[in-house]
């Protein structure tokens, strides 16, 4: 997956390692003084207000998660030739090398830090979000929700060709003004105390955060949970809302078909596939995520395979994840999870939607007006038939060539221009 024979030795070198471990105690003694874990952002109170918000992560969370990637106890090598037990031993290690030798997490840190970011409290939850305003008059307020093991890095490539269309070859009336949320218990928003943080508290949320802002006509989008998500909020319909738009249609077919088509048989194999192997992950997730908490919240090589595991299985590639995503971009997302310590919270989020009855992952019937455009290697292309029937509105339809699940992440262009087209009747 990785070109290993670009890299360093795996590790640091023996002084180098020498170096950081004589530094541990150092390290442990300024983050107990100062009050700060090293594998956590800590949440502050947050207010009804709009509150700007930067990422800094403390330098000893950074030295801590070294001094860690250096003391992997590694387990033994797979038994299988190919990624059938998961992610391959000499991946991993790659990986975890090129971590700790050439990642920048302060490059990431830049990067989002341009965007304006805030932080207010809605429903007694600090909810974290990215909101750029477009220069264009006129544009169309929108507002995206990333999914599992996504967060808002997902988004950061098409926010520019969505604010400021007329930079990528586009039209002054193509632009939105975006909104991207942290979905509570994922990335800077906080982890949820109490019970019921679901999708549809969730949307009820996005409500408020659009009215706060002062929206009073706006569109959703969504993927992965955020396409759940999505769909409740056009179930629920808070004030504002015109249309919505997923790359993953929730429409599964709960009956038994007497003589399905060539497409539904295909599609019926996928299910069954997502409701065994491909699946284990989110039965794992929805019924006992505090124990898998335990293990990935002190391993970030644990959680870093978590991770990487499904962007290998999910994204557009013959077998290397970097044809879809590059391996920096990759691990601003699995550092994002680390620093803000979040492995329990986000797999905890299954637990809550599940207890909702929503095991089928059928979504249920929609008449707000619904777009969707379907990404040739997503996990799960739910027919057009079966979304008319689920949709009494459904107004945009395509399939994209290119990109997997990770619709915005891998194809931000793509993505973006389905965007334009999707909602160009209703500016």
């Amino acid at each position: 997956m990785i070109d290993e024979t670009s890299s360093k030795p795996y590790g640091l070198q023996s002084q180098s390692r020498r170096a950081l471990l004589g530094g541990a105690a150092a390290i442990s003694a300024t983050l107990l003084a100062s009050g700060v874990s090293a594998r956590a952002v800590p949440q502050g109170k947050a207010s009804p207000e709009l509150v700007p918000f930067q990422v800094n992560i403390p330098q000893a969370a950074l030295e801590d998660l070294k001094i860690r990637l250096t003391n992997i106890r590694w387990p033994d090598k797979e038994t299988v030739e190919d990624q059938a037990q998961g992610v391959p031993l000499s991946d991993a290690k790659a990986l975890v090398d090129y971590w700790i030798n050439q990642y920048d997490w302060r490059k990431f840190e830049a990067r989002i830090n341009t965007y304006p970011q805030f932080r207010t409290e809605i429903d007694g939850l600090g909810v974290h979000f990215i909101h750029v305003r477009s220069k264009h008059d006129n544009a169309l307020p929108i507002i995206m929700t990333h999914g599992w093991p996504g967060s808002i890095v997902e988004f950061l490539g098409t926010i520019d060709r969505l604010t400021n269309p007329t930079a990528h070859g586009g039209k002054a009336e193509d632009a939105f003004h975006v909104v991207i949320p942290s979905i509570p218990g994922y990335g800077f928003s906080d982890r949820p105390k109490d019970l019921g943080w679901n999708a549809e508290r969730t949307a009820d949320a996005w409500g408020v955060l659009m009215q706060r802002i002062g929206f009073d006509r706006w569109v959703a989008q969504g993927g992965d949970w955020g396409s759940l998500v999505t769909h409740r909020l056009a179930q629920r319909r808070p004030e504002g809302l015109i249309a919505a738009h997923v790359n993953l249609p929730l429409v599964f077919q709960t009956e038994k078909l007497a003589n399905p088509t060539p497409e539904e048989q295909q599609v019926l194999q996928s299910m069954a596939f997502l409701s065994g192997p491909a699946g284990a992950y989110a039965h794992q997730h929805g019924t006992r995520p505090q124990t898998l908490a335990y293990g990935l919240a002190d391993s970030p090589a644990g959680q870093a395979m978590w991770i990487l595991e499904k962007i290998q299985a999910w994204s557009d590639n013959n077998g290397n994840f970097s044809e879809a995503l590059s391996i920096d971009t990759v691990l601003d997302n699995i550092s994002l999870y680390w620093f803000t310590n979040t492995a329990g919270s986000s797999a905890r989020y299954y637990w809550e939607v599940f207890q909702t009855g929503f095991g089928n992952y059928s979504a249920g019937p929609i008449d707000l007006p619904m777009a969707a455009s379907i990404f040739a290697h997503e996990f799960f292309k739910a027919p057009r038939s079966w979304v008319e029937r689920a949709w009494s509105n459904l107004f945009y339809w395509n399939t994209v060539e290119h990109g997997g699940h990770f619709a915005a992440w891998e194809q931000p262009e793509l993505f973006s221009a389905e965007l334009v087209k999707a909602f160009s009747n209703l500016r």
